[in-house]
Order: C-alpha cells, then sequence, then structure tokens
C-alpha cells in the first residue's frame, strides 16, 4: 500500500507540475507579438514532428499519443490567433 500511495503522490506531483508549465507556456505565446510568435509556430511545427517520431516507437500507451496529439493542436491554435 506504501508503495501506491507514493505513486498517487508523485501522479499529483507531475499534474500539477505540468498545469504550472502549461499557464506559463500559454501566457508567453498569448504576449508574444505577432511576428515572433509565426517565428515559434515554425520552430513548434517541426519539434512537434521530431516528438511524433519518437512517440511512434517508443512503448507507449495510445492515451500518451492522444493527449499529445491534442495539446499539439490546442499550443498550434494558440500560435496561430492573431
Amino acid at each position: 500500500m506504501h508503495n501506491l500511495q507514493e505513486a498517487t503522490e508523485k501522479i499529483c506531483e507531475l499534474k500539477g507540475s505540468l498545469l504550472a508549465l502549461d499557464a506559463v507556456v500559454t501566457a508567453l505565446i498569448t504576449a508574444l507579438p505577432d511576428a515572433q510568435r509565426g517565428e515559434m509556430a515554425g520552430a513548434f511545427d517541426r519539434y512537434t514532428e521530431l516528438a511524433r517520431a519518437v512517440l511512434l516507437h517508443a512503448p507507449i500507451s495510445e492515451h500518451t499519443i492522444s493527449a499529445y496529439e491534442h495539446e499539439v493542436r490546442r499550443y498550434a491554435a494558440l500560435l496561430a490567433a492573431t
């Protein structure tokens, strides 16, 4: 039971860290001028493709890939917004 408690606590820590990071990234994207936002969108496209290649060859669940694709679409929409 102790290991399950530790795993649960770690998952909660990771979720909290991810939410904080998401808030920072969202704030940074929305604060960028249009020219820099466009430049970042191009770099984001390149890095997301690289990450997809890694994910497709890694022993992970489809849930992880689905969550990744959802977040990529969300961030791409933020980068495209003017």
